[in-house]
């Protein structure tokens, strides 16, 4: 008469082996129901829980943007150059409460763009 444990083993076995099985399949039907357009039953790999394919509800797709009270940084910028032709960057800077090393940026942009000109350290309106 055979032991329990190996009656029990091979059942685990046969079992294991039949999920394993059922997975495979599962697997696959997963695809096609994918390919043909539906919805697969899992989150695809890699993807984190709760994010999907699908769009956001009309209410949640875009939030709104805040208008920005007195123009862009760059159009401040060039308001106070015009202003103040000859401005100094770290000037224009301290004026608008601003980091230089972001002004630059800016004007950096601005000049590629033709709206400033820079001559030595100073700027000038373009035009």
């Amino acid at each position: 008469m055979p032991s329990t444990t190996n009656v029990l083993d091979e059942a685990r076995q046969l079992v294991q082996n039949r999920l394993a099985e059922l997975d495979d399949e599962r697997k696959r039907l997963e695809r096609a129901l994918a390919e043909l357009g539906g919805k697969a039953t899992r989150r695809a790999p890699g993807r984190p829980r709760g994010s999907s394919n699908k769009k956001a509800s009309a209410s949640t797709s875009t939030p709104r943007r805040r208008k920005r009270r007195g123009g862009t940084r760059a159009d401040q910028a060039v308001n106070l150059i015009v202003g103040e032709p000859g401005i100094s960057a770290s000037d224009v800077a301290k004026q608008m409460k601003i980091k230089p090393n972001y002004l630059y940026r800016v004007l950096g942009d601005l000049e590629k763009e033709g709206r400033v000109k820079k001559d030595g350290r100073q700027y000038y309106p373009a035009g």
